[in-house]
């Protein structure tokens, strides 16, 4: 073998290990797409799935919802509000482990929901339109596969529903605002009290808590 050839022939080899070695190494993904794979990971999307897993099938979102993520009962610990739609919101309080309330009709003097439940507005854009909190516990809060609490708050007359700030009497408290379908009507805010949601008209006197 001519020696002007050899190193040609050791090239050839060495190219050789080097293809085999790298070939048996374990395919690791770009950095960006370990970063997008662990956010996604640790993300929850907030959809029909996610609806139907903490409250039962009877819930479906609408083209209005939007997720609030706001602390509402005063823990330090996010919790989450947000739009849905549902024609029997009592049948999976058990399986799910909600409770179903009504501070509208509370407010004016009914309260068991399993009665009111069956009050409904006609009004086509707030038929079956229920409002549902999640109270968050531990360090996914609201994402929690066991929050801390689950509630369906149904027949607050609405067409829009926002959550901030709002100055009870002793301190501020996170309130869900509803703007009401009815034009005629004022405007009211739900919030926790401590123990349950209470209802309040707008422009009248908050009670002490």
């Amino acid at each position: 073998m001519s020696f002007l050839r050899l190193p040609a022939l050791l090239g050839v080899v060495a190219g050789c290990f080097l293809a085999t070695a790298i070939a048996q190494q374990p395919a690791t993904l770009p950095p960006a797409m370990q970063l997008s794979a662990t956010n996604n990971a640790q993300s929850v999307v907030v959809d029909d799935s996610f609806i139907h897993k903490q409250f039962g099938d009877e819930f479906s979102l609408i083209p209005a919802s939007t997720p609030f993520v706001r602390d509402l009962d005063g823990d330090g610990v996010e919790d989450m509000v947000i739009v849905a739609r549902s024609k029997k919101p009592m049948l999976d309080a058990a399986e799910h482990n909600y409770k179903v309330v009504d501070p509208f009709y509370d407010f004016y003097g009914y309260g068991d929901p399993k009665l009111t439940s069956t009050f409904g507005s006609e009004e086509l854009m707030e038929k079956n339109l229920v409002i549902l909190v999640i109270h968050g516990a531990g360090p996914e809060a609201w994402r929690s596969d066991s929050p801390k609490a689950k509630f369906v708050i149904i027949n607050v007359p609405f067409k829009k529903v926002t959550v901030r700030r709002l100055q009870l009497r002793k301190r501020q408290v996170n309130g869900i605002f509803a703007e009401e379908a009815n034009s005629s009507a004022g405007d009211s805010v739900i919030f926790w009290d401590g123990k349950q949601y209470k209802y309040q008209p707008l422009g009248t006197g908050n009670s002490d808590d």
